[in-house]
């Protein structure tokens, strides 16, 4: 579908004149709904801040007037507020304000002040016909754009982040060179359907009645009967876009990254293509022939960004620069990655086989002797880990008799199953911030196409109280959960509860497990999910499927590009992704390969981790920023690209 005209908001001061401009059908993308661009001066508001400059960012959150109806520009501050913390230490030994931030030039020196970007923003849904996917686009284009001498960065949210989810990592590096940046939420940021009250949120963040049909950032496929049999059965629950959309989100990646590149050249050519004197424009002046194309992100953002170089069959991306992604690759029997004297030959896990890994045995393995004075390990109720061990043992996943020498043995599974010893001391504070079970949970849903109504082994989402039990999420929280959520519960006042626990639904920390009578971070449900990787069920063929449907072949066709990746990764274990898809591209492209591959001693996948003291004291001293080393990835492939 196209749509005829859209909307322009231009504004100097926050007030908006509304103006139609042409567009232009021959090269728009297919996109839901109608198109919305607002400018911002650099002063009140502006592109990468929100207006809250450098010091802002580093402050609390913005207050929103009438928390119960936020508008969409203070959600917009919000969120870009959450999504810069999210992804960088913004202490100032971390190195904020002095290493990088709004106010580092791209020679690293402090220059820019408060580091305010005037330019202009627009968004609009691309969606696959259906009227139900609804990827979030955005580009940015910030005022000191050269039309003669145009640049692109591709910028895909990180985890499961709305369309903001990147604008302080790679976003920030494009607007400060003057590219245009293209954002997408690849289809699954922070859509949430309330199935109580039955609304959602639309494109810009704002909740809505469910009615609001397309325009609606995700609504959850039930018929009025199944939703209200669900409530009655399951109260105050909630679907979220990622894990119960139906698409599998991550088999699409590659696509949106592609479909958000055209869509800044599309807007791009709006403003600045060559218009006759009826004001239309005649042919476009920014295409891919005269314009440098970064691919450029973190994390999921990463993997979305290799995935888009591999299907780039049009040669819109000139060059990819991605960290710590998240990226699969079928294992290849006659690899063997060899670091000193030890082979590891236990590699190439996909997310979903390695996290249910980490979901099963981590709880147990914090109680091993190499974690004492972990980061964050007393977030690890002790009592609970050792149910965990005890569960184990029970299962027979577990040989050893007493508790001290299970959680050695958790430990030593986990280490054999391709974590670098430097990670490991990681996995207390991971699990005990409920790392892996929110992952292992959303994707279990996602690759098997699972709807919310299914109850997947047990789990769902919604609000909990004191106890556990289940609760509603105060109005407020979700009325802002566009901005202050991250995609995969826990996040925003939703929580994983475990349906099948004794005694009722329980939060997933705090329930018994049926099978051992146990308060064992619900290891009926971490059992489960690891069998829909290992068994043979309908349910876990579904998933298996999906697994298959987001490995990467290698293959960059040529393009020149630079992987960053921390050691000590336990999120993403560096044998599980970048190591492997690293040898697969040299084997697949052979001479052709222009891939450089970086891995930094002493840093790991969240260094927000390392601005969260007391809680996660360790994390500051034991590691480094690995966002530095992606900018000056970014500035060795400009300089690459350019000279």
């Amino acid at each position: 579908m196209t749509f005829s005209s859209f909307t322009r908001i231009v504004s100097a001061a926050g007030l908006a004149a509304l103006v139609v401009l042409p567009a232009v059908a021959a090269d728009l993308p297919h996109v839901a709904g109608s198109l919305a661009c607002t400018r911002y001066d650099g002063a009140t508001d502006d592109l990468l801040t929100a207006g809250l400059g450098k010091s802002g960012l580093a402050g609390p959150a913005p207050k929103i007037a009438d928390p119960a109806r936020p508008t969409a520009a203070e959600l917009r501050r919000v969120a870009i507020h959450a999504n810069y913390r999210a992804l960088a230490d913004m202490t100032p030994n971390g190195g904020y304000g002095r290493l990088y931030g709004p106010n580092i030039d791209l020679t690293g020196r402090d220059t820019l002040g408060e580091g305010k970007v005037a330019g202009e923003e627009c968004l609009a849904y691309w969606d696959d016909g259906s009227g139900r996917r609804n990827v979030t686009m955005m580009v940015q284009i910030p005022e000191r754009f050269d039309r003669e001498n145009p640049c692109i960065v591709a910028a895909p949210s990180s985890g499961s982040r709305g369309v903001y989810g990147a604008v302080g990592a790679a976003g920030e590096w494009g607007l400060k060179r003057g590219c245009a940046v293209a954002y997408t939420d690849k289809g699954t940021g922070n859509g949430v359907h309330a199935l109580a009250d039955h609304t959602v949120n639309l494109m810009t963040g704002e909740r809505a009645a469910a009615s609001a049909g397309a325009r609606s950032n995700f609504t959850a496929s039930l018929t009025a009967a199944e939703r209200t049999a669900f409530e009655a059965r399951w109260p105050g629950r909630y679907a979220m876009k990622h894990a119960h959309s139906g698409f599998n989100p991550e088999s699409r990646w590659g696509d949106d990254v592609l479909q958000s590149i055209r869509f800044a050249f599309h807007v791009l050519n709006e403003r600045h293509g060559v218009r006759d004197a009826a004001g239309r424009v005649q042919w476009r002046s920014i295409t891919k022939r005269n314009t440098i194309v970064i691919a450029a992100s973190v994390s999921n953002g990463g993997g979305a960004s290799l995935a888009a170089a591999e299907r780039d069959v049009e040669g819109l991306i000139d060059a990819v620069v991605v960290s710590e992604p998240q990226v699969q690759v079928r294992r290849d029997p006659q690899l063997v990655i060899q670091r000193g004297q030890r082979a590891i030959r236990n590699h190439s896990k996909g997310l979903y086989d390695y996290v249910t890994l980490a979901n099963l045995y981590q709880p147990c393995a914090a109680l091993a002797p190499s974690n004492l004075g972990a980061p964050g390990a007393a977030l690890v109720n002790p009592a609970a880990a050792s149910a965990r061990c005890t569960a184990l043992r029970m299962a027979g996943l577990l040989r050893t008799l007493t508790v001290p020498e299970q959680a050695i043995e958790a430990q030593r599974l986990l280490d054999e199953h391709g974590w670098e010893p430097e990670s490991a001391i990681l996995g207390p504070s991971h699990f005990g911030l409920q790392v892996a079970p929110a992952v292992a949970v959303t994707y279990a849903n996602a690759y098997g196409r699972f709807g919310v109504t299914d109850n997947l082994c047990g789990f769902s989402f919604g609000g909990t109280d004191k106890l556990g039990a289940p609760a509603s999420v105060a109005a407020p929280v979700i009325a802002s959960v566009f901005a202050g959520g991250n995609g995969i519960p826990p996040t925003a006042g939703i929580n994983i509860i475990n349906n099948d626990a004794v005694g009722g639904p329980r939060l997933l920390a705090m329930s018994v497990s049926r099978s051992t009578k146990l308060a064992d971070f619900n290891a009926d449900g971490a059992r489960c999910l690891r069998g829909l990787f290992t068994g043979d069920s309908a349910q876990a063929q579904r998933v298996r499927a999906g697994v298959a449907a987001v490995m990467q072949q290698g293959d960059l066709r040529g393009k020149p590009a630079i992987i960053v990746h921390g050691r000590d990764d336990n999120l993403v274990p560096v044998n599980h992704s970048s190591r492997p898809y690293f040898a697969l591209n040299k084997r697949v492209e052979g001479d052709r390969s222009r891939l450089r591959y970086y891995e930094v001693t002493n840093a790991q996948h969240f260094e927000v981790f390392m601005g969260i003291l007391p809680l996660l004291a360790g994390y500051d001293s034991r590691y480094i920023p690995l966002h530095v080393y992606n900018t000056r990835a970014l500035d060795l492939m400009y300089s690459h690209l350019k000279a």
